[in-house]
C-alpha cells in the first residue's frame, strides 16, 4: 500500500476517534481487527506518529488477528468493543462485515476491496451508517481503469481482466460490461495468492492474444 494512503488512512482513523467523544488529552485507543498480519500496519504505526500520536503516550492498539479463522472475527469484533475502544480498524471485507454486524456506534474505518459490492457500504460517496475509510477496489474504479485503458490503447481489441478469486465478482462484472461498451473482448483471469498463478494468468493472457492485462 503506498505510504500516502496508509497516511490518510491514519488521518481518518484519528478523526473518527476524536469524533468519538475522545478527548485529545487522553489515549486514543484503536481496535485493529483483520483475518490475519497485514504488512502496512507498520506504516500506519509510523503514519500515526508522524501525527503525534505514539503508543505508550497517547496511543494504545489492540491488534486481533482470526489467524486465518473468518469464524473468529464476530467474537474479536465483540472483544474490541467491549474493550472500548474509540474507533475499528479492518481491513478485508469478512473482517469489515463483521465490525458491522457487531456494533452501530463504534466508528468503523476499513481497508476493504469492494465496501459497495460486499455490501458493506450504501455508496462510496456516502456509506451510511458507523463505516468509511478506504476502498482498494469497487465497480466505479474497475470501470474506470478499462476506460483508461482504451483511451491508451484505442487500437487493442481484447484485453485481460485480473481478478483475485477469494475476492468479491461485482467489480469484475462491471469492468467486462464497460469492456464490451467499448468494443474490448474480456478475458477473466482468476488467480489465488500463489505466485505461481500469476505466471499462469499471464501466460494465459498471452495465449489468448491480449493486448494488455487490468490489475
Amino acid at each position: 500500500m503506498r505510504r500516502t494512503t496508509v497516511l490518510v488512512l491514519a488521518v481518518g482513523v484519528i478523526a473518527a476517534a476524536l469524533s468519538a467523544e475522545a478527548q485529545a488529552s487522553r489515549k486514543v485507543r484503536i481496535g485493529w481487527l483483520t483475518t490475519g498480519p497485514v504488512p502496512f500496519i507498520a506504516e500506519f504505526r509510523q503514519g500515526l506518529r508522524e501525527l503525534g500520536y505514539v503508543e505508550g503516550q497517547n496511543l494504545v492498539i489492540e491488534e486481533r488477528y482470526a489467524e486465518g479463522r473468518p469464524e473468529r472475527l464476530r467474537e474479536l469484533a465483540a472483544e474490541l468493543v467491549r474493550l472500548k475502544v474509540d474507533v475499528l480498524v479492518t481491513s478485508g471485507t469478512s473482517a469489515t462485515a463483521a465490525a458491522r454486524q457487531t456494533t452501530t456506534v463504534v466508528p468503523i474505518v476499513t481497508v476493504s476491496g469492494d465496501p459497495v459490492g460486499s455490501g458493506n457500504v450504501a455508496s462510496l460517496a456516502r456509506p451510511g451508517g458507523n463505516i468509511t475509510g478506504l476502498s482498494i477496489l469497487s465497480t466505479d474504479i474497475a470501470v474506470k481503469w478499462v476506460e483508461l485503458f482504451r483511451e491508451a490503447f484505442p487500437r487493442v481489441a481484447r484485453v485481460a481482466i485480473l481478478r483475485d478469486a477469494s475476492g468479491t465478482a461485482p467489480p469484475v462484472r462491471a469492468a467486462e460490461t464497460a469492456a464490451h461498451a467499448l468494443r474490448l473482448a474480456p478475458q477473466r483471469l482468476e488467480v489465488r495468492h500463489e505466485p505461481v498463478e500469476i505466471d499462469r494468468a499471464f501466460e494465459a493472457a498471452v495465449r489468448g492474444q491480449a493486448g494488455g492485462i487490468v490489475v
